[in-house]
């Protein structure tokens, strides 16, 4: 008997562990870097946690195929559905929430109890967005009084694809702060992760995939934040980028000027407490208004216009 526990004990002993591969994440598949690159992921004390792919410009343009083809089915989908979807996000992570604890707290050098705070929080933000997807058309739209014989309605449509760069301190909290309220709202994303912590980032991808999110609602891509920012900003297909991961003020300088080409809608980096009540400003940034106007009275005849 003990020949053999001795035996057993060795060879747990001798066992490798699996290491995990992290991938990029574009329209709804898991594919390394095009230009096969990779960086190393070290957390706050330089010890190394893993290799992440380093996304090239051609990833990035992919990943605004992948937001542009599936926008159209995104955005038609009703809001109660896009809240269902939320949701279900919120449930799936909530599963998976020992393993978001320890990488937050890797990511950022907190403690377990510390890190644990920051992923309810950022569960928690997935619930709230996904019980203002049918509200919000409420508070943004509305009639509007006009002086003559006329009703007006007002509406607010999504954008469509967005860039975000998420803030490179809060791996998970922050991230899914800037994320939620685009896609709640029916626009799209290409979710630049933190270039120093985005293992969050690459694991919330795993997350996605088995939550009925569609393929190509959300594109995750990891690397160098300037490297990706720049072909994302420029590109014409891409109609709104949020800069509140490009830090250095350089850097957002650029990107905005380069967004300025195609006059796509900016929401420049700001100093944002994460933890604090979210408020409708980040669903807002990245809606438009559609106003229809309907003759009444004695013109008789039916017609809109905007």
């Amino acid at each position: 008997m003990s020949s053999n526990s001795s035996g057993t004990d060795t060879a747990r002993a001798a066992r490798l562990g699996v290491l995990k591969t992290y991938k990029l994440y574009v329209g709804g598949k898991f594919p390394r870097s095009e230009s096969g690159r990779v960086y190393e992921v070290s957390d706050t004390k330089g010890n190394w946690l893993a290799n992440a792919p380093q996304a090239s410009r051609k990833d990035a343009r992919d990943a605004v195929s992948a937001a542009r083809k599936a926008f159209g089915g995104w955005s038609a989908a009703t809001a109660y559905l896009r809240g269902q979807i939320l949701y279900r996000i919120a449930e799936m992570l909530e599963g998976r929430r020992d393993q978001f604890v320890r990488e937050v707290a890797e990511a950022e050098g907190l403690s377990k109890p510390k890190a644990a705070v920051q992923v309810d929080a950022a569960i928690d933000r997935w619930v709230w967005y996904a019980g203002w997807t049918d509200k919000i058309a409420q508070v943004a739209g509305g009639a509007n009084p006009v002086a003559g014989p006329y009703f007006n309605l007002s509406s607010p449509e999504p954008t469509g694809v967005v860039a975000v760069l998420a803030p490179q301190k809060s791996s998970f909290l922050g991230l899914v702060s800037v994320l939620a309220p685009v896609i709640a709202t029916g626009n799209t994303a290409i979710l630049v992760a933190s270039e120093d912590a985005p293992l969050p980032a690459l694991s919330l991808s795993e997350v996605l995939a088995t939550s009925d999110l569609p393929g190509g609602v959300v594109n995750v891509l990891s690397g160098r934040t300037a490297e990706i920012a720049a072909p994302l900003a420029a590109h014409r297909d891409v109609n709104a980028i949020d800069l509140t991961g490009a830090e250095d003020p350089d850097l957002a300088r650029e990107l905005e000027a380069a967004s300025a080409d195609n006059l796509k809608r900016v929401l420049r980096p700001q100093a944002v407490d994460f933890a604090a009540d979210p408020g409708t400003h980040r669903l807002t940034s990245f809606l438009e208004t559609k106003t229809v106007w309907h003759p009444t009275g004695s013109l008789g005849a039916s017609g809109s216009g905007y």
